[in-house]
């Protein structure tokens, strides 16, 4: 989540705009603007993630490809912030990792003169998220999460090179005419709540610790020994001055380098890129009048959230309904609200336009599902229809990690032991969706029940660790069992949890 330096005006959209789907291959990109600046953001993003590859030393697989990243443009930072709902008062952009489709919503455009966020900026911040989230297998706390977000989101590209550590001149008020957050307190502000002026510190001095970190060697594998120990759930602070030593002396390297001359940075040549490939099609009219509703439903809801949306959405998809694209969005608007029935018929129309819809197989499958647990059917023959819908889908992909966690989930639900492929299925969905943090605190309590400790252990404590998660979350209840001895069962329920806590919807 990015939070705003300032409010932003809302700008009517630019000539010759229209809504495009951009889709590269880590990215599908939904903005409404020219044909041009739509295909250079998708570029743009795609650059940026072979940036990232490169200065941390990532392979890009085609793995990485099956569940792309969808980022939606909007109007500015007050359509970004209604889409949050709330506590978005203050944000600029925000991010939400999901097997069932990681998403991003930017601002297209932010008054520049009124101290507004730079909205390639806020789009970096975001992208960075989910590359941080999706190749690391160690927690970081907070002040590192959106402090290393910051750090990338000034990457530049020029003509023949780019620049990475840049600085951050949008946080330059706060650097400038703010409190100074410390290095020790930046350590210390984990798990508590923060104030606004508190937030702009945390952003704007984590930008500035990670400037250090990012660009000194010595100070870089200190930190590499800061992240073990914090990981092996020693405090933040603690972690810190045994790996920093000491800290005064860690923060007046901090305010040198911001009182210097010139800020030093990364300057790499564009020839170390790979060339992004991007295609680009203009939205159809029904996924046009659409595409306002699978914003708001895409940003997530309930039961409750879910009803008028798929009110709004009705006459749409009987107007369109031999668009596949509306009819699947409109499945997915119907299970949200709990009409099963709806549901179902929408995805039986986007699988008679389209039998290789993935989405729509998946739907169909929800549906089944529901209704055999809702029967508590105990015929196997029934759950293996249900399932049989899901297996079109991964056939179609099988690194959808959508369906394989249905999969696997889809024992649960049926209150059965999962199968030796239902739990290589979790596995999968696990490896190509970290981010998901439901799906990776079932894999991560499945492989304790099934005796893999060192697994589960991996698993949970980048929950038991997240800076968003209260000190005594699931996770970390979980984990200070396994660390006390406890194994499989006995570990779950001495945390207080049980075998269901490994169910998915």
């Amino acid at each position: 989540m990015m939070a705003a330096a300032s409010g932003a005006a809302t700008l009517a959209a630019p000539a010759q705009a229209e809504w495009y789907e951009a889709t590269g291959r880590h990215v599908v990109v939904y903005a409404n603007d020219s044909a041009d600046a739509v295909r250079k953001q998708a570029e743009q993003l795609e650059r940026f993630d072979a940036a990232i590859r490169l200065v941390r030393g990532l392979p890009d697989t085609d793995i990485d490809t099956s569940n792309k990243l969808t980022v939606y443009v909007v109007a500015n930072d007050s359509v970004v912030q209604r889409l949050f709902g709330a506590g978005g008062k203050n944000i600029a952009g925000f991010y939400d990792g999901r097997a069932s489709g990681s998403v991003a919503f930017t601002p297209g455009r932010s008054d520049r003169s009124e101290g507004g966020l730079d909205p390639q900026i806020v789009l970096f911040h975001e992208y960075a998220h989910h590359a941080l989230l999706g190749h690391s297998e160690l927690a970081v706390p907070r002040w590192y999460s959106e402090g290393f977000a910051e750090f990338m989101s000034t990457t530049r590209f020029d003509k023949d090179v780019f620049w990475i550590g840049a600085p951050a001149q949008h946080r330059a008020y706060t650097l400038l005419e703010g409190q100074g957050m410390s290095a020790e307190k930046l350590f210390a502000t984990d798990r508590r709540k923060l104030s606004d002026s508190e937030t702009s510190e945390l952003y704007a001095r984590g930008w500035l610790l990670t400037h250090v970190l990012a660009l000194d060697r010595t100070r870089a594998a200190q930190f590499s020994t800061y992240l073990t120990l914090f990981n092996q759930g020693m405090p933040s602070s603690e972690a810190a001055t045994k790996a920093f030593g000491d800290l005064k002396a860690l923060n007046k390297e901090m305010n040198k380098r911001l009182s210097g001359s010139s800020f030093p940075a990364y300057k790499l040549s564009n020839d170390r890129l790979p060339k992004p490939e991007v295609s680009l099609r203009p939205l159809r009219p029904g996924e046009k009048a659409m595409i306002a509703l699978r914003m708001r439903s895409d940003r997530g809801v309930n039961r409750e959230t879910a009803q008028p949306i798929l009110a709004e959405a009705t006459p749409i998809a009987a107007k369109y309904a031999d668009d596949p694209v509306v009819q699947g969005w409109f499945a997915e608007m119907a299970l949200d609200a709990g009409r099963n029935d709806v549901a179902e018929a929408a995805a039986d129309r986007a699988l008679a336009l389209d039998p290789k819809s993935s989405q729509a197989l998946v739907y169909k499958a929800q549906v089944h599902l529901r209704r055999a647990s809702a029967a508590h059917a105990k015929d196997p023959a029934v759950w293996k229809e249900a399932r049989s819908w899901l297996l079109k889908a991964n056939k179609l992909d099988n690194n959808d990690a959508y369906a394989l966690m249905l999969y696997y989930s889809s024992f649960g639900m049926a209150h059965d032991v999962p199968t030796a492929n239902a739990k290589a299925a979790l596995a999968q969905a696990h490896m190509l969706v970290p981010q998901d943090e439901a799906l990776t605190f079932a894999y991560g309590v499945q492989s304790l029940l099934d005796g893999k400790t060192d697994d589960a252990r991996l698993a949970l404590r980048t929950l038991a660790y997240s800076p968003h998660a209260p000190v005594d979350n699931p996770a970390a209840r979980l984990l200070a069992q396994i660390d006390a001895g406890k194994t499989g069962p006995a570990a779950l329920a001495a945390a207080g949890g049980k075998k269901d806590d490994v169910t998915l919807d």
